[in-house]
């Protein structure tokens, strides 16, 4: 895990150089501080989809080739099969699987999400984030605790939530034995 975390700090550092962009205009997009920015560059530490997804935006590159190195190349379809999309593992608890990694020009960003569930994570404080675009959660297996901006709603099978990512939002898995949703982020 460590390896590939330096691998994608490397690529981040990489494309910062590349564009002459400075930590601190980076870290701005990106909305960290300069010295959050420079742990996370340095791979001392994890990144949240979030950052990645908002890195990407800043460099004008795909997500894909942050995470992974490669460039989609598909134009016409894509197909990935079961439990085979692009693994992101980029936050405590949550396994992310890009479906659309190989599709090059991508208008949103499609994931299966796993999220684990933790007793102790229904006492405290949803962690929020937030980011460019608009993002649809859809309730394939358990139950999602899902906050937004003051607001939570518990979501089941088969519930679905649409809202504007750009306000702060975040979700744990509401009960024993996880949650699966499938997540789609539209970009702007």
């Amino acid at each position: 895990m460590q390896d590939n975390i330096n691998l994608i700090a490397e690529r981040i550092r990489g494309l910062r150089q590349i564009l002459d962009l400075s930590e601190e205009e980076v870290a701005i997009a990106c909305d960290v501080t300069v010295a959050e920015y420079a742990v996370l560059e340095s791979g001392k530490k994890d990144f949240s989809f979030t950052f990645l997804f908002k890195c990407a935006n800043k460099f004008g590159v795909d997500i894909t080739e942050i995470i992974s190195g490669d460039t989609p190349k598909l134009s016409y379809y894509s197909v990935v099969r079961k439990e085979k999309g692009l693994p992101i593992k980029r936050r405590e608890g949550f396994k992310y699987l890009h479906l659309g990694y190989l599709f090059k020009n991508r208008k949103a960003e499609p994931f299966t999400v796993f999220a684990k569930y933790n007793a102790a994570d229904l006492e405290k404080p949803v962690p929020l984030s937030s980011h460019k675009g608009q993002e649809l959660d859809y309730i394939l297996k358990g139950k999602l605790k899902f906050c937004i901006e003051g607001h939570t709603e518990i979501l089941e099978k088969g519930d679905a939530v649409y809202y504007d990512s750009g306000k702060q939002h975040g979700m744990v898995a509401a009960e024993k034995g996880g949650c699966e949703f499938l997540a789609i982020v539209f970009k702007e």
